[in-house]
């Protein structure tokens, strides 16, 4: 254990070397001081836990050097044992307390008094210093747990953001779909802004799969999923990956000019990738096929509706040829 610092402050060598030993012991580290300044001096070097200081000093007594520590923000808070005569008046009794002492010690010095007094204040620094050492302890605690707190959030953030994303294409899923219609539909209906929904579906892709095998089919499910997404432009519009080779896109305050639009740019996007599809009646290559609705949302219907007449328009798609979109 670190030995514990005192100051002892006193013009007189003898007092100096009376007080060291009646107070000696290897718990205790005593740094001598000659003068006010000197004391003063001491104090920028070492931490100490008490200081007892002689009143009757020249050039600066104890009254003045007790008064500058107490003006100090490193040492105001060091108790200061006054040393004097015995046969000092009251009103410099008070004139000490006035100046910042907490205590005083009356020359001749009784050996036990001085021991028991320092004692005390000893005791009272070691539970201050316990106390300050717990409370830094505590307020790691209180940092750890907060890294940690930030820690979790993020990890449950990115396990959340996984959970709402599809696994082959890294499109929204269909329970980021549900999550976002429902949010949208409950917008549109404090707006009173149209809301459009496009469903897609790849063109005879059981035949592309039965062709070219799964590997090459998740391939072509990635490239059109791309491709499907770079068609929507806007941050609030919502692509996600629908179910099996359907695709479906959710256009807040997008009317039906919009949508078509839309629509558009994605039919010009898939025949842009030129996927070869041997087995395709359609043509030589991947074509999808879309179903487009759009509606004002009110409490009087809900999202399914929306969704079925979008469903309804890509069936109509699929009779009249694919590679087109219908409107429901």
């Amino acid at each position: 254990m670190r030995a514990i610092s005192i100051l002892i402050v006193d013009d007189r060598p003898e007092n100096l070397l009376t007080l060291e030993q009646v107070l000696e012991s290897p718990e205790l580290h005593m740094v001598r001081a000659n003068s006010g300044h000197e004391a003063l001096e001491k104090t920028l070097d070492h931490e100490f836990a008490l200081i007892l200081l002689d009143v009757m000093m020249p050039v600066m007594d104890g009254y003045e050097t007790a008064t500058l520590l107490r003006g100090n923000k490193k040492t105001k808070n060091i108790p200061i044992i006054f040393v004097t005569a015995a046969h000092k008046e009251r009103s410099q009794v008070f004139l000490g307390y006035g100046s910042g002492a907490v205590d005083y010690l009356f020359k001749p010095l009784e050996p036990d008094v001085l021991k028991s007094k320092v004692k005390i204040f000893l005791e009272l620094y070691g539970q201050r210093r316990l106390l300050e050492e717990k409370t830094q302890e505590l307020d790691a605690k209180i940092m750890e747990l907060e890294t940690l707190k930030h820690e979790l959030e993020e990890s449950n953030e990115k396990l959340r953001q996984l959970s709402s994303l599809d696994g082959l294409t890294d499109l929204p899923n269909r329970r980021f779909f549900d999550e976002t219609m429902s949010r949208e539909w409950q917008r549109g209906i404090r707006r009173q802004k149209p809301l459009s929904l496009i469903i897609a579906d790849i063109d005879h892709f059981k035949a592309f799969n039965d062709a070219y095998g799964h590997v090459i089919g998740d391939d072509c499910l990635k490239k059109v999923a791309k491709s499907l997404e770079k068609s929507i432009l806007r941050d609030v519009d919502t692509i996600a990956r629908y179910g099996g080779e359907e695709f479906a896109a959710i256009l807040p305050e997008t009317d039906e000019a919009g949508g078509i639009l839309i629509v558009q740019r994605m039919l010009e996007n898939i025949d842009a990738l030129e996927i070869t599809h041997i087995a395709s009646p359609t043509a030589d290559y991947i074509t999808v096929s879309f179903g487009l609705s759009t509606i004002i949302p009110s409490t009087d219907i809900n999202p399914t509706q929306l969704i079925e007449s979008a469903d309804r328009a890509l069936y109509l798609a699929k009779n009249s040829g694919r590679n087109t979109y219908t409107i429901g």
